[in-house]
């Protein structure tokens, strides 16, 4: 079973200004993100017992100002986030259906497609962290060039013994192709100890046909933890060659689907740097998850997840 060096983290990836409905034409500016969203709220869950920070780009505007003071007021290192003067932070609006949403994004000049210009300081940034979190969506945003220097960070970061988690996360309309897709992906498993893809994303991206098949295929790339989060149906999991299968807790007051994927990444990723063996640490994702999920937004108040630590 992994061990981590220390229980400090950093999440690698794009934070966005989110424009939430809230009826009668109005909306709500909120941040939000994959990873961003992920690494939130493990610092809520983890409550000043690590170092948890956020690796990204934003502007020298107020809004991205207001971002990192939000993050620093909520209890995250903030210390890894550098400023584009060119550029500012994307922008998506939410369109509601019930309880799924669809999305309009203005990203094309968002600050965090600079993140990984410079491999110097990159590394110094990540070299010595417990864990690192980044997703597809961290690496769909970036150019070749800075994919590469990314890939050689995380290398370094690994060989001096820090962790790397990995969400698949697939946005289509990120990428230029689905063999583009597949191959960048791929070589990042390579540099990869835990990954949390989503069958579905597997299902249309790889055409794998079982869960099994998702497991087999990330075990054979090198990825010793593989956890397969399948929406309401049981999560998967291999470990070290050992496979488990974990019941999902149903949710009977649903209401935002949106960010339950980035909560169980929460969840798991803050159970196992507190020691938590990969069972307890998924039954800990499906509770965080399902506790978002009953609420509007991907990321939830303070006091709702701050009770899930008492459990």
């Amino acid at each position: 079973m992994l061990e981590f060096q220390s229980q400090n983290a950093v999440a690698i990836g794009e934070a966005m200004i989110e424009m939430a409905p809230m009826g009668a034409g109005m909306f709500k500016q909120r941040f939000a993100g994959d990873t961003f969203n992920t690494v939130w709220q493990m610092a809520q869950l983890l409550d000043g017992r690590s170092s948890i920070g956020f690796l990204t780009k934003v502007g020298q505007d107020s809004l991205s100002d207001a971002f990192v003071s939000e993050l620093q007021n909520d209890g995250l290192d903030v210390a890894m986030i550098g400023r584009d003067p060119a550029r500012t932070m994307g922008m998506y609006m939410i369109e509601l259906d019930g309880v799924e949403r669809s999305f309009h994004y203005w990203r094309d000049s968002s600050a965090a497609r600079g993140l990984a210009e410079d491999q110097a300081w990159l590394t110094s940034q990540l070299i010595g962290a417990g864990l690192i979190h980044l997703s597809g969506i961290t690496l769909a945003v970036l150019n070749d060039a800075a994919r590469e220097t990314l890939l050689a960070a995380l290398g370094d970061a690994r060989a001096a013994g820090t962790r790397v988690s990995f969400d698949p996360n697939i946005r289509p309309r990120l990428w230029a192709s689905k063999t583009e897709i597949q191959e960048t992906v791929a070589r990042f498993l390579g540099q990869c100890d835990i990954a949390l893809p989503s069958f579905d994303d597997e299902q249309t991206n790889w055409g794998d046909q079982t869960p099994e098949d998702t497991l087999k295929r990330f075990a054979a790339a090198g990825v010793s933890e593989v956890v397969l989060k399948n929406g309401a149906e049981s999560v998967a999991a291999l470990i070290d060659g050992t496979p488990y299968l974990v019941s999902t807790p149903e949710v009977t007051s649903l209401r935002d689907t949106s960010g339950a994927g980035d909560a169980f990444n929460a969840g798991y990723l803050s159970a196992r740097l507190l020691g938590s063996d990969p069972v307890e640490a998924i039954r800990r994702g499906q509770l965080v998850a399902g506790e978002v999920i009953q609420h509007f937004g991907a990321r939830i108040p303070n006091p709702d997840l701050a009770k899930l630590t008492q459990n």
